[in-house]
């Protein structure tokens, strides 16, 4: 693979400015946010008020711990528009999530904050390797969901062109990949998965592919599904973080000379890793759930957001600003089988370790006899369709799973093709416990 290391006079100057600098910035960005949000957001009012605390009341970045945590419910309590920060007729765009489980959580952002997010994706497009004059495939669904538009926006803003593809039609992706050459494929990891499928399918090499970079989000993945995507198409697979409640895809980015963690981008997002059962801040370097206020948002601001992922935060390498950790896991997607904690990453990860068997699974739980159980449905390679090789790989996917995760699993080994793909966000676990 190509070095892509960044000429250090391309980078915002913010990238590479002392600690000092940037925690200068942030406290002053932190108190017009909180002022902002107290004034002009009626919840936001009411939720400090009930604290307790007033804006004035911070005057250094630790004093953030005394305001109150916002939550994906408070989001669906106000639906549609409750939290808004500034009249309707301002607000440029709304983005919601899916509402699956649930009401939908709606955001709205002004042109600035359309603009601000541009900026921030197209300096993580950067960051992963991309530049100017690329040609940028971009396969995240369009729509309401923050992935398609937000990726769509960075990328012109960095003066790529821009092939809009969407999700879907996987056929007709790579047939586009083919005949239009691009350099950059942003995507959701289980997706790049389909697409590689498709390419083995139609005979094709993905190495000889034009793909330089792949920038990957939406969802957990391991090293182990990046090395596998890295090696298939011999190019850089590098992660995006983001999440539609502060803003969407770019609130962190890995470099792609280091791959080390995402670097958080502080000027505009003031990070937090807390115990998520008790609250407290933990310290830089200590597992636990990850919280973001916004620095510089007008439509929605967010106050100490609890985003459920897991992580922790480093010093800066690549960049000044503090890296995150991979997110593997997430509180609220962790499942609890007879008392142990599993995550379907740790799943991903004995799944690839088995030569035989394609990266592609599922999880159901079942409940039989007041007693949880998991299948792991899974399935082969064309090499290892037969019978006894599928047989073969149940007992060694078993074996991993009980020897690393702790937990004992019962393995479905289907025909090559037999695990429903995706074409955005993998639905990886399914609970029927409750049935």
């Amino acid at each position: 693979m190509k070095d892509l290391t960044p000429p250090k006079d391309i980078l915002d100057p913010i990238e590479v400015a002392s600690r000092d600098e940037i925690e200068a910035l942030q406290l002053d960005r932190l108190r017009w946010s909180l002022r902002h949000a107290y004034d002009n957001s009626p919840f936001y009012r009411e939720r400090f008020d009930a604290a307790g605390v007033h804006p004035g009341d911070l005057t250094s970045l630790a004093d953030l711990a005394k305001f109150p945590f916002t939550t994906k419910q408070d989001l669906r309590d106000t639906y549609p528009f409750g939290m808004f920060a500034v009249p309707r007729d301002r607000v440029a765009r709304v983005h919601a999530s899916s509402g699956t489980t649930g009401k939908p959580t709606v955001v709205g952002y002004t042109q600035k904050d359309i603009d601000t997010w541009a900026d921030l994706v197209a300096r993580s497009i950067r960051a992963s390797g991309g530049r100017s004059g690329d040609i940028a495939h971009i396969a995240y669904g369009y729509g309401l969901f923050t992935g398609g538009l937000g990726a769509h926006y960075g990328a012109e803003r960095l003066g790529c062109t821009v092939v809009p593809v969407s999700g879907g039609m996987t056929e007709r992706q790579v047939t586009l990949i083919t005949d239009f050459k691009p350099r950059i494929i942003m995507v959701t990891p289980s997706y790049m998965l389909s697409i590689l499928d498709e390419f083995r399918r139609q005979g094709l090499d993905p190495k000889q592919s034009s793909l330089e970079v792949g920038i990957f989000g939406a969802e957990p993945w391991t090293n182990s599904m990046r090395s596998e995507i890295e090696e298939a198409f011999d190019m850089h697979a590098v992660d995006i973080y983001g999440l539609s409640e502060v803003m969407g895809p770019g609130v962190a980015n890995e470099c792609v000379e280091t791959k080390d963690g995402l670097h958080i981008w502080e000027d505009h997002f003031y990070p937090e890793v807390i115990d998520p059962e008790t609250g407290e801040v933990l310290p830089d370097g200590e597992l636990g759930e990850l919280v973001f206020t916004t620095l510089t948002k007008e439509g929605l601001p967010m106050v100490r957001y609890r985003t459920r992922d897991l992580t922790r935060l480093h010093p800066g390498t690549a960049r000044s600003m503090r890296r995150m950790e991979k997110v593997t896991g997430r509180s609220d997607d962790m499942i609890i089988l007879r008392g142990v904690n599993v995550f379907p990453t740790q799943i991903e990860e004995q799944i690839l370790k088995c030569r035989g068997l394609a990266p592609h699974f599922q999880i159901e739980l079942t409940r039989k006899d007041r007693m949880d159980a998991m299948i792991v449905h899974g399935e082969a390679l064309e090499s290892h369709a037969a019978q006894d090789a599928r047989d073969a790989q149940a007992r060694e996917l078993a074996h991993h799973i009980k020897s690393v995760v702790g937990v004992s699993a019962s393995i479905e080994v289907h025909d090559p093709g037999g695990v429903a793909r995706s074409e955005g966000k993998a639905k990886r676990v399914i609970d029927n416990r409750g049935a």
